[in-house]
């Protein structure tokens, strides 16, 4: 009777070993798996870090995020790009989008001959985020996001907890101002007038998903003007916008969405610098310091908007670019 009790002892303690193993086993093979079908995302939250104490992080963004299959149908609101984002991106992580902000850019020349963008960006203390994106079916390039916009900020910091790491994948859907590795740069500024909600038939898109769509795929300020035509342009955060777009050529223009209609401002206008003000048709002229920037060479404001950079204007998110093609 003993001989058969510990036989039995023995066989149980051999089955829960065994049973032991196949679960230890089971949770290692979908460790790995979980790894393999999210190790881009996992190599973009480990490259996350911060570079100083403004706050001021940057990202190299590894996963795929999926835009040649947003454009196939776009967004109209806010709540639709989070929708797509949450569910293709964050896998269910939901997070607020409120971008905003006032700000200046202008393209200028250096000494050697350099084109140079310039951008800064005029708000309140926020925290910024340099994303780097190499997409297989796109240009390299950079960009900088207010992570704020993401609904992070001081008191809830994209370090606090998994989730918040989680928030910043959406980065790629929220740049504020970019360059690609072609040296196309594009930056978007706050207007009085200029809220709009096309509603002509084409896939439609917002602010900030325009910007990805551009560094991602044009090369030059026509590709970019062209590729915008294509769409519906939808403001996002209910504000009005326009874009400074350049290349490394030297040529840029204004693009502005007035009643729903696009305008495209060009360097043969005179038109090489933005603020918070609408250009087309002197619109806010009696406000705009860049009133006559049209014909004058925009030396003077150029001058002011540089110095405005050089001394650290705005949050510090500024940025310049070498218009030979390569990217700061």
């Amino acid at each position: 009777m003993n001989n058969l009790v510990k036989t039995g002892e023995k066989y149980m303690k051999k089955k829960l070993k065994v049973l032991g193993i196949s679960v230890l086993s089971l949770i290692l093979v979908l460790i790995i798996g979980v790894g393999m079908i999210f190790k881009g995302e996992i190599r973009t939250l480990i490259s996350f870090k911060q570079l100083n104490e403004h706050p001021f992080y940057e990202m190299t963004y590894h996963a795929d995020y999926n835009l040649d299959e947003f454009l196939i149908n776009g967004a109209a609101t806010d709540d639709e790009l989070v929708s797509f984002v949450t569910k293709q991106i964050l896998k269910g992580v939901s997070f607020d989008v409120n971008p905003d902000g006032a700000c200046s850019t202008f393209i200028a020349t250096n000494l050697e001959d350099e084109n140079l963008f310039g951008r800064n960006f005029d708000y309140v203390h926020s925290i910024g985020l340099i994303v780097r994106t190499q997409p297989k079916n796109g240009y390299k390039s950079i960009s900088l996001v207010n992570l704020n916009h993401l609904g992070l900020s001081l008191e809830n910091m994209p370090t606090k907890n998994l989730i918040n790491r989680i928030v910043t994948l959406a980065a790629p859907y929220a740049p504020l101002d970019g360059m690609n590795e072609k040296g196309l740069a594009i930056g978007v500024l706050v207007i009085q007038d200029g809220k709009v909600h096309q509603n002509t038939g084409k896939v439609p898109i917002t602010t900030t998903s325009a910007i990805r769509m551009v560094l991602d795929k044009a090369a030059t300020v026509d590709e970019a003007i062209e590729l915008l035509k294509n769409y519906d342009m939808n403001s996002s955060g209910e504000t009005g916008y326009h874009f400074q777009i350049a290349d490394a050529s030297g040529n840029t223009a204004v693009v502005e969405y007035i009643n729903n209609e696009m305008h495209v401002l060009t360097k043969e206008e005179g038109y090489t610098a933005a603020t918070n003000f609408v250009l087309y048709n002197n619109m806010n002229s009696a406000n705009n310091p860049l009133n006559n920037m049209a014909g004058m060479g925009g030396n003077p404001m150029q001058n002011i908007l540089l110095q405005s950079l050089l001394n650290g204007g705005g949050n510090g998110m500024n940025m310049c670019g070498n218009g030979g093609g390569g990217m700061c």
